[in-house]
């Protein structure tokens, strides 16, 4: 037994009593526990699963990899036996866990909190944290806790002046013509302070020459060799200057002060909490200490160490009229750069997130580099690596959006335990694989990402559409999905059907969903949370497999910014790739073996190397980095240049003779006989090629199938999705139909199996060629929808065919294994012909199949929803209707604002010739939003929500056949009559069996 098992038992023993028994099906695992620390000292969360993978490994995936909800809390105004309840309603619908926050936009009247009593950190949320430990304890569950109220993170008992709360650097200015004379207070700062902030301290006071031919749109340009420091000259807060006769001139100033920054929405504490300084040891000090000393009671840290899961921290928007700072950055800049940063200041300062000067080009992006990679530094440093080692002291780890600030945040993720990302703030797919390359490079397993906020859209998401989301998100690296959100049933000013953190948010619907009991959805929730823990159990096995890295000189996420041909031309033809950057390079698993790159992690067979996108593309190089790549081609690492990089600059302002030394070793580089340098993006695929270099995964033809691939020591899992790779891509995602060849790493002793995350099976695919090591088979997928291929031993999961001769062609519509062994199925009888695996053709002949049935009438009985008596209570009025036509509720009179739950019901009748060789796939057509089918009351069992379509063929019966098909529907257009001051705006949904709704039959035979 675990030690975290252990304490499990002793949290659940001594707490029985106090919370009653548990829900029926309570699950008895516990929590699983970090594993291991790597190099770097993050937590390495074990590989989903154990010793997988196994028939029941997939089809019932551990609570540890199953989806978490983001559970927002009113504070502390919460009650025990309510969080209890919650943490049940989670369990029972298959989730896995969730993270407590206090987020409360909702509420307009903030006093109604009462934050001295009720507020974050006080004993009132304590209680309530406990509570939610306990609970989750017992159902197996982990709870994640935010470092701070909202975000970003803040703790009370600081203030603005304090030197731990997050300090900005701004500026003043003076213009002055040529042989003027400035006598007067130093000019002041351009905006003034915050409230709560009493003190500004000079940094400095300077004057330059203003350069036109150094200026932008936005940006006065200026000499910087006519950069003055009067400082000095400063007396009493005044100070006396003549400009020189040549030119214009300008005076600036720069003080150093308090943001004043509050977590958003407060306030949430009494006294109010401030934003610490996330570049310096105070600030970090400040969050670890006031925990320590406020928070984690003997108690709570022991239920921490039976239920707790990670520390969190939101993206890190950080708000100032001027320039992030903290008082040390000076002398930081100089000690990695061995430069003074006050001459350069005028190249660096913000205002309202805007450049203010500029010296020419290139000296400015040099500088400007240092600056924020000074910064990047510190806060990885300071902040990053110092918050995780804490957490590691409690059995905590760490996970963060390490992004929101101009910082390395590939660089964060190898730091972090779990790094996140976000499907409303990420603009594409490769947002996510920057982190990506971060947590695989050092050797970590989980990357986590906020879902389903989408602006507008509360009470009126379909899980239709959180699907469509992340089934890209999961083909670039994500394989944790924490759900936004699940909200605590009530607080003041709540109404029908309870608080909502944002909703109203400004007077409208606001942000994503409260998941929950008061959805109708939620009765089929269980299906959902089914999917995704199946999905992450794939995709947390074994280690990724990515084709080619990706060398990101400035290592941003969150910015939309891809790699030029893998972006656009190689992921639509089957090219994985991830990004590196400078720090990753230091890493163990930065070595080269048998011609790939991290050969235990993600085993990249080739690096690509372009301009840095985030300084117009110029090709640039650390020339310590530089001298990494040429090691890494030497020990025969294929690479390829895209650009000018024998002419390649430094990204920082150069020592005397770096640049030089830099293109030195380029040269080489590029004279090595397995480095390829192109000048045009189209010709990175045939450079490629040249090398040797091919993907794992090959594509018939272009498409938008995207694919992850990992590997364990029992197989090779690939993960398809027809997806797109990004939400704003037009047009809409088709369906696709096409070959696609998969690479298996394990010999040549495998076969290929179909795992399904819907329905957990797993079964050996029928219909596939062979050569080598590699697999091809055909992929049909609608919009969105996903499946499993698992190339292993014979026998895997338990399959019984695992020997058996396998068809490489046939003209029949479908060639699957069944009980009875290898079988063709079509739509139409007569003669087909397979071609076995052994050589042989073999000829069946399939009886007559009856035409197509679309039901022609329906009855239709809907739970209609209600506000009950108060804000948490829903009533339910029955109604029904008649239907010879399928229309969603909207359309229907009787229904045009309802929403809840309705069951539709049929008959069909099959012909007295309908045999054992015949069955019927159901197609449900359009159905919004969830859904369940059963047939002559026996459930068909969870469906693909993207692919409505329906085996039932062992359901039927000759005669007649009763279909029922229930449907759940978002909230909106109920909440539209009842709450229209906020929702009236919001247009009516659309939701119901719109179909058409078709039995589709088949005859199948075995061969």
């Amino acid at each position: 037994m675990s030690r975290r098992t252990v304490l499990t038992a002793a949290v659940t023993a001594g707490t029985a009593a106090a919370l009653g028994a548990a829900s029926p099906g309570a699950a008895a695992t516990p929590a699983s526990t970090a594993a291991a620390t790597s190099a770097d000292g993050a937590v390495a969360t074990p590989a989903a699963g154990g010793a997988g993978p196994t028939a029941d490994w997939f089809a019932a995936p551990a609570r540890s990899v199953r989806p978490k909800f983001r559970w927002w809390w009113p504070d502390g105004l919460v009650d025990p036996d309510e969080i209890a309840r919650e943490i049940d309603q989670i369990a029972d619908a298959g989730f896995g866990g969730a993270e407590i926050a206090a987020v409360h936009h909702s509420i307009k009247d903030k006093s109604l909190l009462d934050t001295a009593r009720h507020g974050w950190g006080g004993r009132p949320w304590r209680d309530g944290v406990e509570a939610a430990l306990r609970r989750a304890a017992r159902r197996g569950l982990t709870v994640d806790l935010t470092l701070g109220p909202s975000w970003p993170a803040a703790v009370p008992g600081i203030t603005p002046d304090d030197e731990a709360a997050t300090q900005e650097l701004v500026h003043g200015r003076v213009p002055l013509t040529g042989g003027a004379t400035y006598r007067g207070p130093v000019p002041p700062p351009a905006h003034k302070a915050a409230p709560g902030v009493t003190r500004e301290h000079l940094v400095a006071v300077q004057a330059a020459r203003v350069d036109t031919a150094n200026s932008t749109r936005k940006e006065t340009g200026l000499a910087p060799d006519s950069v003055r420091d009067l400082t000095g000259t400063v007396t009493d807060g005044t100070l006396t200057w003549t400009a020189p006769a040549e030119g214009d001139w300008v005076l600036i100033s720069y003080w150093r002060r308090g943001s004043g920054q509050q977590p958003e929405s407060g306030p949430h504490t009494a006294p109010a909490a401030y934003v610490v300084d996330h570049l310096g040891e105070a600030g970090t000090a400040a969050v670890t200490d006031f925990w320590d000393r406020h928070i984690l009671t003997g108690s709570l840290r022991r239920l921490l160490e039976a239920a707790g899961g990670a520390f969190f921290e939101d993206s890190v928007e950080l708000e100032t009229d001027g320039l992030v700072w903290t008082r040390r950055l000076p002398e930081e800049f100089e000690k990695r750069t061995g430069r003074p940063l006050l001459p350069h200041l005028p190249a660096v300062v913000l205002d309202n997130s805007n450049q203010v000067f500029a010296f020419d080009a290139q000296l400015t992006r040099q500088i400007r580099h240092d600056f924020w990679a000074t910064v990047s530094d510190l806060f990885n440093r300071h902040h990053v690596r110092a918050l995780r080692d804490w957490a590691h002291g409690f059995g905590m780890s760490l996970r963060a959006q390490p992004y929101g600030l101009q910082t390395d945040s590939i660089a964060s993720a190898a730091i972090l335990d779990i790094a996140e990302g976000e499907s409303l703030g990420f603009k594409n797919l490769d947002d996510y694989r920057c982190l990506a390359g971060g947590r695989d490079m050092a050797g970590h397993t989980v990357l986590s990402c906020e879902s389903g906020a989408y602006n507008g859209s509360a009470y009126s998401t379909t899980w239709d559409r959180v699907l469509r989301t992340m089934g890209g998100a999961y083909a670039a690296g994500v394989n944790q999905t924490v759900l936004h959100g699940f909200s605590y049933a009530k607080a003041p000013e709540s109404q029908w059907p309870g608080f909502a953190a944002f909703s109203p948010y400004n007077g409208t619907a606001g942000y994503s969903e409260s998941w929950g009991p008061r959805q109708p959805t939620w009765r089929h929730a269980e299906d959902v949370s089914g999917y995704l823990g199946r999905v992450h159990q794939v995709l947390q096995a074994g280690t990724v497999r990515a084709d080619v890295a990706v060398f990101r000189q400035t290592g941003y996420s969150a910015t939309g910014i891809g790699a030029s041909w893998f972006t656009s031309t190689g992921v639509p033809l089957g090219w994985t790739h991830q990004f590196l950057s400078g720090p990753l390079l230091d890493l163990p698993n930065a070595r080269v073996s048998g011609g790939r790159l991290a050969p235990d992690g993600p085993a990249y067979k080739a690096l690509f190397v372009e301009g840095d996108f985030f300084h117009g593309s110029t090709p640039t190089l650390a020339l310590a980095d530089a001298r990494k790549l040429l090691r890494f081609a030497e020990a025969g690492l294929p690479t390829v240049f895209l650009g000018a990089f024998d002419q390649a600059l430094t990204p920082g302002v150069p020592e005397p003779g770096e640049t030089e030394r830099l293109r030195d070793v380029l040269a080489r580089l590029l004279a090595l006989p397995n480095v390829v340098r192109v000048t045009d993006k189209t010709a990175v695929g045939d450079a490629l090629t040249s090398l040797g270099v091919t993907p794992d995964a090959r594509y018939s033809t272009a498409s938008t199938l995207l694919n992850a691939h990992r590997v364990t020591d029992r197989a090779d899992f690939y993960y398809l999705c027809n997806g797109k790779h990004a939400e704003t891509v037009k047009p809409p995602v088709a369906a696709i139909d096409h070959d696609v060849t998969l690479r298996c790493t394990r010999g040549r002793a495998f076969v290929p199996y179909l795992l399904d995350p819907w329905t957990g099976r797993a079964e050996r695919a029928a219909r596939y060629t062979r050569q080598g090591d590699e697999v091809t088979l055909r992929v049909a997928l609608r919009p969105g929808q996903t499946t499993i291929v698992a190339l292993g031993r014979p026998g895997l999961f338990g399959d019984r065919n695992g020997d058996r001769p396998h068809a490489v062609s046939s003209d029949a519509d479908e060639v699957l294994f069944t009980r009875g062994g290898l079988t063709v199925r079509a739509g139409a009888g007569g003669t087909y012909r397979t071609r076995l695996s052994q050589g042989r053709t073999v000829t069946t002949t399939l009886p007559a199949v009856p035409a197509a049935i679309e039901p022609d009438r329906w009855h239709l009985d809907v739970d209609d929803w209600f506000p009950g008596a108060d804000a948490t209570r829903t009533e339910t009025v029955r109604r029904s209707v008649v239907l010879d036509t399928l229309l969603p509720w909207s359309r229907i009179p009787e229904l045009a604002d309802s929403a809840g739950v309705g069951t539709y019901r049929t008959t069909v009748v099959l012909p007295d010739d309908w045999t054992s060789s015949h069955g019927a796939v159901l197609d449900l057509g359009q159905v919004s939003d969830t859904f369940r089918v059963t047939v002559n009351g026996r459930s068909s069992g969870p469906a693909d929500r993207l692919c409505p379509v329906i085996d039932v063929g062992p359901l039927l019966r000759r005669g007649e056949n009763t279909l029922e098909i229930e449907v759940a529907t978002p909230l909106v257009n109920r909440l539209r009559t009842t709450r229209p001051e906020v929702f009236g705006g919001v247009a009516r949904q659309d939701h119901g069996l719109v179909g058409p709704v078709r039995l589709v039959p088949y005859a199948q035979t075995t061969l």
